[in-house]
This record gives C-alpha cells, structure tokens and sequence, in this order.
C-alpha cells in the first residue's frame, strides 16, 4: 500500500468523523517522518462506536471484501478493495478514566487512550498514530520477522527505547 493510498484512506475517515489511529507499520514509519519500507496494508485502531462511519467511508474508497484470515475476530478482521487498499482494523471499546478495552470480554487487554495518541507524519500529512512505547509493545509477544527487527530497531534508536529481548542479537 502505498503512502498516497494510505492517506487517502485517512483523508476519507476525517471526512466521516472516524477516529482512526494508525498502527503497525505505518505507525513506526510515521513516527519515524518516513517510509522505509513497502506495506501491504494499513493498520488502524478507532472505537467500535465508529463502526458505522467507517463503513460509509469505506463504501465510498470501494473497500467493501473481507479478507478472511485465521485469527479473524470481531474486533480484529482485515478489508480490502480487490485491488491495492487493504485495511487491517483493530476495534476496541472506551471504557472510563481514558481506558480501552481490545479483544474478548474474556481475553482482552486493557490500555490507554494515551497508547494510541501518537504524531507522526506519512509523507507531507501529520497523522495520529500509535505512541512509540506502544508501537513497541504491538512488535512484541510473537515471533519477529525481519521487517519487525527493522521496525523495532529504528523506533528503539529514534526514541531511546529500550530493545526488547526477543530482539536483541546478544
């Protein structure tokens, strides 16, 4: 996905009053003021409650399939366009005291609305994003991959964040 399609995804969700953060891979790019590498999609975070706006917005950007995987939950599924804009959403609920809750009444895990009150910029567009520290935790807990050491690395280094273990080469 590249950074015009990514903003106009962004742009559209503005328009329709969604409150959407970006995460993932974007997230660490616009954190770090440039895109340094490719993305195949755009995550984003936003409230359940945007659920119904975010659906118009997407309507009008065409991005209408699910992408089925097999981690799909409610809270957590991907659409895309058939073509080039795929989207991963991440939705939670907004608990009291600036708390959200993501995932299963069961399993889900509590954070901040401060974890998803990042600045970042995707080419010449300040976007809202992840904050690093949580950019951070979201590359932790699964097995990394090349491109995450590369994330994870620079938002480290650009920050002065400590290196999680299971990154560290010795």
């Amino acid at each position: 996905m590249t950074a015009e399609s990514a903003l106009s995804v962004i742009a559209e969700l503005d328009a329709h009053e969604v409150r959407a953060c970006v995460g993932g891979g974007w997230a660490v790019d616009a954190l770090l003021g440039i895109q340094t590498r490719e993305h195949s999609d755009l995550d984003l975070w936003l409230p359940a409650a945007d659920l119904d706006p975010l659906i118009a917005a997407f309507s009008r950007l065409g991005i209408d399939r699910v992408l089925p995987w097999g981690g799909d939950r409610p809270w957590n599924f991907v659409l895309h366009d058939g073509e080039h804009l795929r989207v991963d959403l991440h939705l939670y609920e907004e608990l009291a005291n600036g708390v959200v809750h993501y995932g299963s009444v069961v399993n889900g895990h509590q954070f901040t609305t401060a974890d998803l009150g990042g600045v970042g910029q995707i080419l010449d567009t300040v976007v809202r994003c992840e904050a690093p520290e949580w950019a951070l935790r979201c590359h932790t807990g699964y097995t990394p991959r090349a491109v995450d050491f590369s994330d994870v690395t620079q938002l480290c280094a650009r920050f002065g964040l400590p290196v999680p273990k299971s990154y560290r080469t010795s």
